[in-house]
């Protein structure tokens, strides 16, 4: 579905990605793990198109999207959970949530797509009238996700989706998203928490300083004293 070859993004006069490869099938759930400042963020930006590539390839369904405007890789069934959320605090929850389906592909869906997210997340639905400013750190994460899903996304990108989440909130997310691959939702996840990340995911790629350094299962990285070595100790 994704494939990334030799990905180059510059910042400026600041080079930011120097480096990086990477494969998700259909139907998979793959980490880009790494420490902060790797550039894992910024390969997310560039998938979507917020971020201009300088160099290499990044092809979804066969076709070059490198460069491509961000609204056409919506319309194409990609979708991101930015990291902090980035709502809009004085918006209510629903309106937060109809943000999502802006692409001429899901307007004809909103009413079947909010069911949906209502469904996954069923405290949405009491809140729903309330301002997102008004929700906890992990209600906000809720709508964030939400809101991808209002494109009907085949694939999600997901940035930091736990950070700054309570752990009892951190559980009922990662159910929903368990269910969202269940139903075939292809997942690539950015997450600085190893060990959280390590609990979804079905493969990973490290990248450090800009470029891939490790790949593998779950289980070959957890296997590997260079990824345990030097990864575990992330939190």
């Amino acid at each position: 579905m994704l494939e990334i070859r030799n990905l180059v993004v510059d910042h400026g006069e600041l080079r930011a990605i120097w480096d990086v490869s990477l494969d998700v099938e259909a139907g998979e759930r793959v980490g880009l793990l790494g420490a902060n400042g790797a550039g894992k963020s910024t390969t997310l930006g560039a998938i979507l198109g917020i971020y201009k590539a300088s160099g290499g390839h990044i092809r979804y369904k066969s076709a070059e999207i490198a460069n491509r405007e961000a609204v056409q890789n919506v319309e194409a069934g990609i979708a991101l959970v930015p990291e902090g959320r980035q709502l809009f605090p004085e918006m209510k929850v629903r309106e937060n949530l109809e943000m999502g389906a802006y692409p001429r592909s899901a307007r004809g869906k909103v009413a079947e797509n909010l069911d949906r997210i209502f469904d996954l997340f069923p405290i949405l639905r009491e809140k729903q009238n309330q301002n997102a400013n008004e929700l906890s750190g992990g209600q906000q994460q809720m709508v964030a996700i939400g809101r991808a899903l209002m494109s009907s996304p085949q694939l999600l990108l997901l940035d930091e989706p736990f950070l700054g989440v309570a752990p009892v909130i951190i559980e009922e997310v990662m159910a929903a998203l368990n269910r969202l691959a269940d139903q075939g939702v292809t997942f690539l996840l950015v997450e600085q928490n190893i060990h959280r990340a390590m609990e979804f995911v079905e493969r990973a790629y490290v990248i450090e300083n800009g470029r891939t350094v490790l790949a593998g299962s779950k289980q070959q990285l957890l296997g590997d004293p260079e990824f345990s070595n030097k990864f575990l100790g992330l939190d």
